[in-house]
């Protein structure tokens, strides 16, 4: 099986990274740089024309999108720590939690340096900026409160939603939220940093 990975440091793409190191499965990472829209570039667009990452490249063809190239690697690895729940239900709640990432807390995230997706005026590029602190607050508050079961996220089992709480924790500071204001994301951020596939990944971003 042919598995590559495309993606960047200071992305998202750290979530599949991450799964890549659990699953047990034999991989390739390309990284990008997006210094020099590498992203942009002709070959790239032929992988992804969305022109961002990850993108995960098999042997039937290309996956994009977190939770998609998530549910994939769960699917092909079951017998490691991202392996699939047989339950239905367990499984929803799973896909539940990493759509609310993908599409809520990542884009509230996104709107600290990436306001011209939405608007061109610079007043309100500035403001959606500056409304960052409060927005992420409010998707740590719903994970805190409602979704985080502990110690993992959805209780004593590790899944793909492990991953993907940790990298959006990792931009708590940066876009002003103090991740002591929420023990048990702290918690689950510590947890996370010393599993061999966050450091797998560390280590691997130290050396390019």
């Amino acid at each position: 099986m042919s598995i590559t990975l495309y993606t960047t440091e200071a992305s998202i793409g750290w979530v599949s990274h991450i799964a890549l190191e659990e699953s047990g499965l034999e991989y390739k990472v390309v990284p990008l740089d997006f210094s020099t829209q590498q992203q942009a570039s002709p070959e790239y667009l032929k992988i992804n024309p969305k022109a961002r990452v990850p993108s995960l490249v098999v042997e039937q063809g290309v996956i994009t999108e977190t939770p998609a190239i998530l549910n994939y690697l769960a699917r092909i690895a079951p017998g490691s720590s991202i392996a699939l729940p047989q339950d239905p239900f367990e499984q929803s709640i799973i896909d539940s939690f990493n759509s609310y990432i993908c599409s809520t807390v990542h884009v509230a995230h996104a709107h600290k340096m990436r306001g011209h997706r939405w608007v061109d005026d610079e007043a309100a590029k500035k403001a959606i900026t500056a409304n960052v602190p409060r927005t992420m607050a409010v998707c740590m508050d719903m994970i805190e409160g409602e979704f985080l079961v502990g110690p993992w996220v959805h209780g004593e089992s590790f899944t793909v939603s492990d991953p993907y709480l940790y990298r959006i924790s990792s931009w708590l500071e940066g876009d002003g939220v103090d991740i002591n204001q929420y023990p048990k994301i702290k918690s689950h951020h510590e947890a996370m940093n010393e599993r061999a596939s966050v450091q797998a990944v560390k280590a691997f971003f130290a050396s390019v």
